[in-house]
C-alpha cells in the first residue's frame, strides 16, 4: 500500500526542547526507527514539519542587517534540506541499500489568500508572554499562545498544487523513499513571470493531505506528540475521539495552531476515500493497522 507520513515538527524536536543539531538528531533517529517497518512493508512517503526549525533559522536571520535578511519561502527551503538530510542518513543507516531522496518541493498558494491578513502558524521556540512582546515589538512579530508560552505565528496559506508531484510520482513508481513536502513545502504564487515566493509558511498537515490524495494514497500518517485527538482537551472532561467518520468532525472546534489543521486533513482525506489516523510516532504501526490513534475513515474503508 502506498503510505503518506507527516512527522510534526514537535515529534522531531519535542516542546521545550533546545533548538541543538545534536537533539534533532536524536529525535530523527526515534522517529526513523519507528518509520522503518512502514518501509519495510508499504511504499512509503515521508513529509515533516518545519515549525521549531524554521523558526531558529529565522532567529539566526535575524543577526543580519534588516537589507540583508531572508525572506521565509528560503528559510522555509533551507529547513526542508536540513531535516530531509537528517531523515536521509538515520533512515539509510537502517535500511542499507534502499534508495532514498529528499526533494525541494513548492507548493501554490493564491496571492489573496485571508491567511495573509491573520496569521495562525506557531513558528520557533516558545517564550513568556512579557519576552514575547517584547520581541513582538522590536521585529514586528505577531505573537500568539502556544500553551502556557507564547510564540510567533506567521501566515499559513491553503496548498493548492504541488508542482514537483510528476517527479514525486516517478520516484515511486521505481521504489525510492522520498521525503518531499517539508514543512507544509515553498510557498509560492503564480505570477506572470512564472512563480515566486512568499512570506508564509504552509501548514504540513494540509500539505500533507494534499500530497497523499495527489499520489492517491491508501492511508495518511500524522504522527505528533500526543496518542489521539481528544475532546475538551486541557479539561478534567478530555476524552481521546478513536473512529470518527469525517462527517462528525468540525475542525473549528480544536486549536488553530496545532490540532486544527490535523482535524482538517484527516476529514479531507477520508472524504476522498482514504484512511487518516492522528497519533503518536511511537504507534506508527499499530495506527496503521487501525488500533491506536484517532481513524478517521469512511465506513466502508478496506484500511485502518
Amino acid at each position: 500500500m502506498r503510505v503518506v507520513a507527516a512527522l510534526g515538527g514537535n515529534a522531531l524536536l519535542r516542546r521545550g526542547q533546545p533548538l541543538t543539531a545534536q537533539n534533532q538528531r536524536e529525535n530523527v533517529a526515534v522517529a526513523a526507527r519507528a518509520l522503518m517497518p512502514l518501509a519495510l512493508r508499504h511504499d512509503l512517503v515521508i513529509t515533516h514539519g518545519n515549525g521549531p526549525q524554521v523558526g531558529l533559522l529565522a532567529l539566526q536571520n535575524a543577526a543580519y542587517l534588516p537589507d540583508e535578511t531572508y525572506p521565509l519561502d528560503i528559510l522555509d527551503a533551507e529547513s526542508e534540506g536540513m531535516i530531509g538530510y537528517l531523515l536521509e542518513q538515520e533512515l539509510g543507516n537502517l535500511l542499507p541499500g534502499r534508495r532514498i531522496a529528499t526533494l525541494l518541493t513548492r507548493i501554490e498558494v493564491a496571492r489573496d489568500d485571508p491567511a495573509f491578513l491573520h496569521p495562525t502558524k506557531p513558528i520557533g521556540p516558545v517564550y513568556e508572554r512579557q519576552e514575547a512582546e517584547r520581541l513582538a515589538a522590536e521585529r514586528q512579530w505577531t505573537i500568539a499562545p502556544d500553551g502556557a508560552k507564547w510564540r510567533r505565528v506567521v501566515p499559513s496559506p491553503e496548498p493548492r498544487r504541488i508542482l514537483e508531484l510528476g517527479v514525486i510520482e516517478q520516484l515511486v513508481a521505481d521504489g525510492v523513499l522520498v521525503v518531499c513536502a517539508g514543512g507544509g513545502g515553498i510557498p509560492v504564487v503564480a505570477g506572470h513571470g512564472g512563480y515566486g515566493g512568499v512570506e508564509a509558511v504552509i501548514d504540513k498537515d494540509l500539505a500533507g493531505a494534499l500530497l497523499a490524495r495527489s499520489l492517491r494514497a491508501g492511508a495518511f500518517l500524522m504522527l505528533t506528540d500526543v496518542d489521539a485527538v481528544y475532546a475538551g482537551w486541557g479539561t478534567p472532561d478530555a476524552a481521546p475521539i478513536r473512529r470518527p467518520v469525517p462527517a462528525d468532525l468540525d475542525p473549528s472546534r480544536f486549536a488553530a495552531g496545532s490540532m486544527g489543521p490535523k482535524v482538517a486533513a484527516a476529514k479531507r482525506f477520508a472524504e476522498a476515500g482514504g484512511c487518516a489516523v492522528i497519533g503518536s510516532l511511537a504507534d506508527a504501526e499499530r495506527m496503521l493497522a487501525g488500533e491506536a490513534g484517532t481513524v478517521v475513515a469512511p465506513a466502508e474503508s478496506p484500511v485502518c
